[in-house]
């Protein structure tokens, strides 16, 4: 059994370790929907808690109609 409970809080950990290595620096684009939807062959339902968890998080801001960006710190 996994220690997840779904499938987008193991791809927001991903994403998170992804933002804590650098990969993500500050102020940089997370990839889209439609990328995270292809990448990881997922749902957008899925992708959107991913989206929604790394901001719960504090770790992403939205820019309506700009994309998901890492936060500055």
């Amino acid at each position: 059994m996994s220690p997840y409970s779904s499938i987008y809080e193991r791809i927001a950990d991903e994403m998170a370790a992804r933002i804590a290595s650098g990969e993500f620096a500050p102020g940089a684009k997370l990839p889209t929907r439609a990328e995270l939807c292809a990448e990881y062959e997922v749902s957008d339902f899925v992708a959107d808690r991913v989206f929604l968890t790394l901001k719960l998080r504090g770790l992403t801001e939205t820019v309506p109609g700009r994309g998901v960006y890492v936060k500055k710190v």
